[in-house]
């Protein structure tokens, strides 16, 4: 296949029962000129034999050692012949207008280096559980939390191979949005608030389940990589306190999700509040508030 527009990436690490749905979803497109990535991060499940009995030549599928997604978005690229990059995760599905869509703002837009389509939020029943938000300045948005969806962010090749994830393995879950505020530093994010894809909420999902120590490691390690960047200090210094607010706020929900150590998830509101006191009106905020009452 020459001339290949989309090189869509797919990491994946045991998700034998749940990969198949979304390369079939991804197949299903309505714009054709695409390649499928499927780097199979040393899955011990059945996954390399799931993927193999799907017949297409469009799915090319590697296995290397585990490395966590970073790394295999990575190598994913190294190996990827389209023009735009669009990684997807291995649990969640495209609607078949995903890369029209993609294609139409590429046109549009005259081909941006970084441009981003908006998703759903659904269960296992296909029920929409919760709203994405809405995009309206990105660059400035992504200072306030991580808002995307990796399986609506498409990046040209040229720049994905110079501004690769990061491959410590303890940021992995945070490695995406720290390459979005590198990128925002450098390029004007476009985007449509069109859903092209959906986020499926599972119990199994990695962000929810990891224990509170690699949460604060995480924490820890992103901050660290954010401000010890000179060309990113430059740019965020003056909002130093907005992202630590949410980085603790992102601990508090996720510990409150657990539905368990609700003193904790107080605490680590209450220094998101004092880091930056206008996140009392956030989404973020209420949500927590409400996992902590009614759980």
């Amino acid at each position: 296949m020459n001339n290949i527009l989309f090189s869509i990436i797919i990491p994946t690490y045991n998700r034998a029962n749940m990969i198949e749905k979304t390369i079939q979803s991804i197949l299903l497109q309505s714009y054709i000129n695409f390649e499928v990535i499927v780097i199979d991060d040393g899955s011990t499940d059945d996954t390399e034999r799931i993927v193999k009995t799907i017949v297409d030549d469009r799915i090319f599928y590697y296995k290397k050692d585990n490395a966590e997604r970073g790394a295999a978005r990575n190598y994913g690229v190294q190996k990827a012949k389209g023009n735009y990059i669009n990684f997807f995760d291995s649990d969640d599905l495209a609607y078949n207008i995903h890369l029209q869509s993609a294609y139409e703002l590429i046109t549009e837009k005259s081909n941006p280096e970084v441009f981003v389509l908006s998703y759903d939020i659904k269960n296992t029943k296909n029920k929409i559980i919760r709203v994405a938000p809405i995009f309206k300045n990105l660059n400035q948005q992504l200072i306030q939390g991580n808002l995307l969806s990796c399986n609506g962010v498409f990046i040209r090749k040229d720049i994905t191979e110079k501004y690769p994830f990061s491959e410590i393995r303890e940021l992995s879950a945070s490695e995406d949005y720290l390459l979005w505020l590198k990128l925002a530093t450098q390029y004007k994010f476009v985007f449509s608030n069109e859903k092209t894809s959906v986020i499926i909420e599972h119990e199994n999902r990695s962000v929810l389940i990891m224990d509170l120590d690699k949460l604060l490691l995480r924490k820890n390690l992103f901050f660290q990589a954010l401000f010890n960047d000179i060309k990113l200090v430059e740019f965020y210094s003056p909002y130093k306190n907005i992202i630590s607010s949410q980085l603790n706020s992102y601990i508090s929900l996720h510990i409150a999700l657990t539905k368990s150590q609700k003193l904790i998830s107080f605490k680590y509101l209450i220094l998101s509040l004092k880091n930056y006191p206008p996140s009392i009106f956030s989404k973020r905020f209420l949500a927590i508030i409400k996992h902590l009452i009614i759980n």
